[in-house]
């Protein structure tokens, strides 16, 4: 019982890059953590600095050991996860094991990384591809750029509702 209590306790009530530390995540300074996404063994997982990784973002350490098992009865395979400095990582991402994210790039929401992606790139979909540099991204979005970093939450709202169309991206 005490150990349910404990183990609500860090689930729920701590913040979620304190619980990721708690369990054995490897995270580096200044980093936006909002998953609790973090695997079956979250000692195999390392986040640089700077690193922003969304909610409902998950982190795989390992997959598909039990039907091996029907082979090899001690059958389990692992890999580890290396997030580098300044990337981010989109809402409802899955990092699958052994999969390594490149300095300063960018998996958008939804993707599914099986491979390594390079520094400097903007990655997305399932399996997850190369889209762009990052730099080509901060070019073709920069006409929507509106400076409200920093901003409360009511001033910002009161920028985004008096700007015209054309600030917004459109699909």
């Amino acid at each position: 019982m005490l150990t349910k209590i404990a183990d609500l306790f860090w689930r729920t009530i701590l913040s979620k890059k304190n619980y990721a530390k708690h369990i054995g995540v490897n995270i580096g300074d200044d980093c936006l953590i909002s998953t609790r996404n973090w695997s079956t063994e979250p000692y195999l997982i390392t986040i640089g600095n700077h690193v922003q990784i969304t909610q409902d973002a998950y982190f795989h350490t390992h997959g598909g050991s039990h039907l091996a098992r029907r082979e090899n009865p001690t059958f389990d395979c692992f890999g580890k996860i290396i997030i580098k400095d300044w990337a981010y990582i989109g809402s409802g991402a899955h990092i699958m094991p052994g999969v390594t994210i490149g300095e300063g790039a960018l998996v958008a929401a939804g993707s599914i990384v099986t491979k390594s992606i390079p520094d400097g790139v903007v990655v997305g979909g399932n399996p997850a591809r190369l889209i762009c540099s990052v730099k080509e991204y901060l070019e073709k979005n920069e006409k929507y750029n509106i400076g409200s970093k920093g901003l409360s939450e009511s001033k910002k709202k009161e920028m985004l509702l008096s700007l015209p169309d054309t600030k917004f991206i459109k699909k």
